[in-house]
């Protein structure tokens, strides 16, 4: 049998051309993920675990289900999978050295602020916002009367229950130090489990939420001291990048700290933003 429009998946199924087109555009439009024709294949093989959940027989049932009144939350569902979720403990480590050796002294011990809000926008499951915990407890050790809430958010909700959950394999965890593992994380109480999980003290430092960072506006009244977005703004058009940065600077305090990640510029996007080290900026 011929192949035309899509690689066939286990199930005898293919998402056609027109298919894919009419997907994409709608999570482009929505969500500002690019979804160039290089990703028909990854977006064919992560929906079938939708179709397999709902016994759905083909793409094209799905698609009319998902976009019907009576999908419920499957949009949500929808981008659960179809989101990409990569994160780790002290990712691109130099912005937290550089946090606590800069940042958190010129808010502190100049700036004279007790209470930092953080947020960590596109958090994943959560490894982010709490390494940002671990530092602003540590530092909060040597600043008596420093106290610290972090936000994290993300678009994908099996995300976002697994920072809430906190629990992490040990292999997660072997860049932190061996003090740090004994006073932030947990063991598992079955020896048979290779798991751990933050601290409830630093898990009551953190809550999160659901967040489209591509809407018009966000479903967060606050502004923060310091927004981490790293390895965000990568999978946004350049248009969509700069509606997203300008929609974080409006949460971010006068003179607050906004991190973008190692590989990401806004280079000619004339952003009310000043240049503190690379790929981290301060609020004009």
């Amino acid at each position: 049998m011929q192949e035309s429009d899509g690689i066939k998946n286990i199930l005898g199924q293919e998402l056609s051309l027109k298919q894919f087109n009419q997907l994409s555009a709608y999570i482009q439009k929505n969500y500002g993920i690019k979804m160039p024709i290089e990703k028909k294949v990854m977006l064919q093989s992560r929906l079938q675990k939708r179709l397999k959940a709902l016994s759905i027989s083909s793409f094209d049932a799905y698609i009319k289900y998902v976009f019907s009144a009576e999908s419920g939350d499957e949009l949500i569902q929808m981008m659960d999978v179809v989101s990409t979720n990569k994160t780790e403990f002290y990712r691109e480590i130099a912005h937290f050295d550089i946090l606590k050796a800069e940042v958190l002294p010129k808010l502190v011990l100049e700036q004279k602020i007790n209470f930092l809000d953080v947020w960590s926008a596109g958090c994943s499951s959560g490894q982010e916002a709490y390494t940002i915990a671990i530092e602003l407890s540590e530092f909060a050790k040597k600043s008596p009367g420093l106290d610290f809430r972090i936000l994290g958010s993300d678009i994908s909700t099996d995300m976002l229950k697994k920072s809430a959950t906190a629990i992490y394999r040990n292999e997660d965890i072997s860049m932190i130090s061996l003090a740090q593992k004994q006073k932030y994380f947990l063991k598992s109480k079955d020896s048979n489990k290779n798991v751990v999980r933050v601290i409830p003290q630093l898990r009551s430092k953190a809550s999160f939420i659901r967040t489209n960072l591509v809407a018009n506006s966000y479903n967060i009244n606050k502004q923060f001291d310091i927004i981490f977005c790293r390895n965000t703004l990568i999978y946004f058009n350049r248009e969509i990048q700069i509606k997203v940065i300008t929609n974080l600077i409006s949460h971010l305090k006068p003179h607050g700290f906004i991190f973008f990640g190692h590989s990401e510029s806004i280079a000619g996007m004339n952003l009310p933003l000043n240049q503190f080290q690379p790929t981290i900026f301060t609020k004009q």
